[in-house]
């Protein structure tokens, strides 16, 4: 009668390669490790940038994509256009248009804490003459204080945006700064504004009170405009006639929106980057794994012998080497998703962000842990299948 070998199932593939591992803890930890850092790294950078993504699209929610800037453009010997006074009103007759409101930069103006302070220390703050709608028209908000109202628009009053506040020191209303040669008193601090940050480093005054004491034009550099969503390319085309029809070729208009996505996207390219040097790390995990399985057919040559000795194929070997090497893959291709995800959610909770990791991220980890490991067991696993069962025993 012919004996046959008995077959190794999965459980015993398992349990068999599971022994190689706990004998050697430490190399095992230090193996894995190499697979986790590599994993972890790219599951934390693809989830970093889901998150940042997500934040970009709660702010676009939030602040909605329908608001358009319109700008003076420059002629065609490269002279700086101006838009007429005229130029609000006329926007605010077009069918589509919920709200418009505009900036003029006082260019002369600059806002000191006090008026000890030299001349060229302006912290780059510009100081600007605003509509009362202008904070409506932005959908920003304030942090201290209140905006301008039809009454203190026409007295000397300033409110500062949210990096000028900071730059002067600046943060309680009733405090008095020097602003273009006169005392004019904080009324306000705004909340930061994304889609126009220009804002944000702006000192803001009424436009009657930019005519009494700045002596403004009545000019304006910007004008913000609320259309409605489903109309918004419709008002973009018509807008530089509008806001200038003796000159429409000079206006600029441009969708604050679109800034956030082209970042999105230069943030989208520094991304793959990352991923490619996250994948090699990987790639190192894996050479880490040979090597160790490597070492482990070394050190083992007695066990394959008896093994062999005792009806073991060389199949079977091979079977056990593979498994070994994929368990010890696994450890790390799990306990690095464990640690891109942590890493992902700490980064987004510090910054304020939503927590998006991508379930194909670690799914991909995983499944990327698993071929490096199966490659990386796939030569020790052949060189111990093709050990001799003498030749094995013969081994120190």
């Amino acid at each position: 009668m012919t004996l046959r070998p008995a077959r190794l199932t999965p459980a015993d593939l398992f349990r068999l390669g599971s022994t190689g591992l706990r004998t050697r803890p430490l190399r095992v930890f230090l193996s894995a490790l190499g697979i986790a850092i590599g994993v972890a790294a790219m599951v934390a950078v693809v989830g970093i940038s889901g998150s940042g993504r997500a934040e970009v699209d709660r702010r676009l929610d939030a602040l909605g994509t329908n608001l358009l800037r319109v700008a003076p453009g420059e002629t065609a010997d490269g002279q700086l256009t101006r838009l007429p006074e005229e130029a609000v009103p006329m926007i605010e007759r077009v069918g589509p248009v919920e709200r418009a409101a505009a900036i003029g930069v006082l260019p002369e103006a600059r806002v000191y804490r006090n008026e000890h302070i030299p001349a060229g220390r302006s912290g780059s703050i510009q100081v600007a003459a605003a509509d009362a709608g202008l904070l409506k028209t932005l959908g920003a908000g304030v942090r201290e204080g209140r905006w301008l109202t039809e009454a203190t628009t026409r007295y000397p009053a300033v409110v500062l945006g949210a990096k000028a506040a900071q730059r002067l020191d600046v943060h309680e209303p009733g405090q008095r700064l020097w602003l273009g040669g006169r005392w004019f008193a904080l009324v306000g601090v705004l909340e930061p504004v994304p889609l126009a940050p220009e804002i944000d480093t702006s000192a803001l005054i009424g436009r009657q009170a930019a005519t009494t004491y700045q002596r403004f034009d009545g000019h304006a550099s910007t004008v913000y405009v609320r259309a409605r969503e489903d109309r918004v390319q419709a008002v973009r085309d018509v807008l530089a006639a509008t806001a200038n029809p003796a000159h429409p070729s000079g206006v600029a208009v441009s969708r604050p929106s679109d800034a956030l996505a082209a970042r999105q996207a230069a943030e989208s390219a520094l991304t793959g980057l990352l991923l490619g040097l996250g994948g090699v790390a990987l790639l190192v995990g894996g050479v880490g794994v040979g090597n160790t399985m490597v070492i482990s057919v070394l050190e083992r040559r007695p066990e394959i012998g008896l093994r062999r000795a005792l009806g073991a194929t060389s199949g079977q070997i091979r079977g056990q080497f593979v498994a070994e090497s994929l368990l010890l893959s696994a450890l790390g291709g799990l306990g690095g998703t464990v640690l891109g995800t942590a890493i992902t959610g700490g980064y987004a909770s510090m910054r304020g962000w939503p927590t998006a990791v991508p379930l194909w991220a670690a799914a991909a980890g995983i499944a990327v842990t698993l071929v490096i490991g199966a490659v990386a067991g796939l030569y020790p696993a052949l060189r111990a299948g093709r050990l001799a069962p003498t030749e094995a025993l013969a081994a120190p």
